[in-house]
């Protein structure tokens, strides 16, 4: 059996395969990116979206009812497509197949979304949003890290916000009930706390459900005394039509 420290001389060589001209994943275009730009275009196109919580909204409209209604702890939401077909699979692949190499495609992806560029430039920290230590275990990796270390290596910092305690699974649940579920489940390290008082905070996440994660981390922050905050997630479940 090969240990964890024999297989990690060949992680570079993943990483060069993965940077190498494959097929498209969706169309199957050759020689192409995992997937190529006329996929991005056609299944990642910009909309109007709410500027709290990103749900998808009319044209001219800024904020959705419950956002006006129920204002966020979120300065700005953005995210980069709807959680829907060809997406999912990519996803999975990067998240629950331990892909690493869709990291990069996928960051860049995101990085293309209207307003994300100028959000990580203009914040001073950049935070993924942290896995609890036993699902971190179970895959390996936190994917919102490997995103965010793309989108913004050196800003980014994976241990200052940190997930306090194991959740039940969140499927299934209601808003309010993923909220309660949640409670306390996010904290700034207490020993730098002062590392985000009065900054501009970017949070990153793969997939944004209800909203309950990415704004339970931001009340942390808010506490904490930031005072801007964006979240920016590279896809978004939108409800049905």
């Amino acid at each position: 059996m090969f240990s964890h420290q024999a297989l990690r001389p060949f992680r570079p060589f993943t990483s060069l395969l993965a940077r190498l001209p494959s097929q498209c994943e969706v169309c199957r275009a050759w020689p192409s990116q995992p997937v190529c730009d006329a996929c991005v275009a056609r299944f990642a196109p910009p909309m109007a979206r709410c500027s709290g919580c990103a749900l998808p909204v009319p044209e001219g409209v800024t904020r959705c009812g419950e956002c006006l209604r129920h204002p966020p702890p979120l300065d700005v939401c953005l995210t980069a497509c709807t959680y829907a077909w060809p997406w999912p699979d990519c996803i999975a692949r990067f998240k629950f197949d331990g892909d690493a190499g869709w990291a990069g495609p996928l960051a860049t992806l995101l990085r293309s979304a209207p307003w994300v560029e100028p959000a990580l430039e203009q914040c001073d920290i950049v935070l993924p949003m942290p896995l609890a230590p036993g699902r971190l275990r179970e895959r390996g990796f936190n994917q919102a890290h490997e995103l965010a270390r793309r989108l913004s290596p050196a800003k980014t910092d994976a241990t200052l916000l940190l997930r306090t305690r194991e959740t039940p699974a969140q499927s299934g649940l209601a808003r309010a009930e993923r909220l309660r579920n949640l409670r306390g489940a996010f904290a700034v390290e207490p020993l730098r706390a002062d590392k985000v008082r009065g900054r501009r905070i970017v949070l990153v996440d793969d997939v944004m459900t209800s909203g309950a994660s990415l704004f339970t981390a931001a009340e942390a922050l808010r506490l904490a005394g930031a005072v801007h905050i964006t979240a920016i997630a590279l896809a978004r479940t939108d409800p049905p039509r």
